[in-house]
């Protein structure tokens, strides 16, 4: 049956200084550099049929305010892209100018943990079909701050209690998983997804095959995020088509 609905697939850009990066497990100091223009990876993705992107301001989440707006803003006038932004909007004002800049979403993780009233503001007056729960974990305990600091929450509990205010939209990662090409956390999306079925969860973090995607798909994923496994050819553009 798993077969019958279409799982997002959304790939990843992270920024640092404009360029387009990956950090292994959110560490900065094991930064690789791909692309000198992500605009040139999103017009790439564009070509092959990609409909949706996930852009990280990875200097934004490193000093809590929103940096690289204007490789956003590139982005979304000269590609056809949904693109959901995060990584430092931890304002209203920073929030605004993201929406300004092009983006359709907003993924928020720290400012849920640190300012959840002013969360649940956004929440009330973008909609959930606008704002994004950012549950990164750590040993199922939630991260913020680029995942440079752990927090008492644990991730079902925390995404619980924002499904409670209304949230609909979760993009969860296994901070372990992430940038070491190993497989995604498979078990942890089942045990969320046992409790929560009617979420619409988003993976995000050591998706390295196509394999992959189909498990993924199987346990009721709504949506994918794949990273590192497209820039360095794990996975090939073209084996994406038999998900679009």
């Amino acid at each position: 049956m798993f077969y019958l609905y279409r799982m997002e697939i959304i790939p990843a850009i992270d920024i640092i200084g404009g360029k387009c990066v990956r950090l292994t497990q959110g560490d900065y100091d094991q930064k690789k550099e791909y692309n000198q223009s992500p605009l040139e990876v999103a017009q790439q993705l564009e070509d092959h049929g990609i409909c949706r992107l996930h852009l990280v301001d990875l200097d934004g989440a490193k000093q809590k305010h929103v940096v690289n707006l204007n490789v956003l803003e590139s982005i979304a006038t000269q590609t056809q892209l949904h693109i959901d932004f995060g990584g430092g909007v931890q304002s209203d004002k920073d929030l605004q100018r993201v929406f300004d800049a092009g983006a359709q979403q907003v993924t928020g993780g720290t400012i849920a943990v640190r300012q959840p009233d002013t969360f649940l503001n956004w929440l009330e007056q973008h909609g959930n079909d606008k704002i994004i729960l950012g549950a990164d974990a750590k040993d199922r305990k939630i991260a913020v701050h680029g995942w440079q600091e752990q927090t008492e929450w644990e991730v079902l509990g925390f995404i619980n209690h924002y499904h409670t205010k209304g949230i609909k939209y979760i993009i969860c990662t296994d901070v372990a998983k992430d940038g070491l090409l190993q497989g995604p956390s498979l078990k942890l999306y089942q045990d969320i997804l046992q409790e929560l079925p009617e979420i619409k969860l988003i993976a995000s973090g050591g998706v390295t095959t196509v394999d992959d995607l189909y498990q993924l798909k199987e346990a009721g994923l709504y949506g994918v995020i794949i990273g590192k496994a497209l820039l360095e050819g794990r996975i090939k553009l073209t084996e994406l088509k038999a998900f679009l």
